[in-house]
């Protein structure tokens, strides 16, 4: 499996990846608002977008998963400030979920964030995505139920964090 840095070229094919692993997951319906944003994210350019290739058809590499860190000032509100980033849109196609993908995305992430001299590392995620839950805290991320918050109506979200200090 090849982890790497996006290109401008395939920013729609990380949208679908993220938009088809939520559906499948039933984590966002076809008609929803945030199908935009999921889709978006990194669009424009902010933040860094990871994807993780895995060979298919002999020397073709195919996207199978996608991760983006948001650092400051272009983060959401759940960000407390300039040493902090933040997690977002993990999502591997459903054809190979629990393959690993999504656990070398997250590693790969936070190797990149301590990098970029990020202390504090901060996600959101839906209540039912237990899956993910285990696999945030298996990286070592723990919760901060302090920092739920909810976007619109009848959406919660459930914020973890975790610190690169030494």
């Amino acid at each position: 499996m090849q982890i790497r840095d996006a290109t401008p070229g395939e920013r729609a094919e990380v949208g679908d990846i993220r938009i088809g692993a939520y559906q499948a997951g039933g984590f966002i319906s076809p008609d929803s608002g945030y199908a935009p944003t999921l889709r978006g994210l990194g669009a424009d350019g902010t933040g860094h977008v990871l994807v993780a290739c895995l060979p298919e058809n002999g020397d073709r590499a195919q996207i199978v998963g996608t991760i983006m860190l948001q650092t400051w000032p272009n983060c959401g509100p759940v960000v407390a400030g300039p040493d902090e980033a933040e997690i977002r849109a993990l999502a591997v196609r459903p054809r190979v979920q629990g393959q690993g993908v999504g656990r070398e995305l997250l590693t790969r992430l936070i190797e990149r964030a301590a990098g970029l001299g990020v202390r504090h590392l901060v996600l959101c995620t839906e209540p039912g995505m237990r899956a993910a839950h285990h696999l945030y805290e298996q990286a070592g991320f723990v919760r901060l139920p302090e920092r739920d918050w909810s976007p619109a109506p009848d959406v919660s979200l459930l914020v973890y964090g975790m610190s690169l200090e030494g």
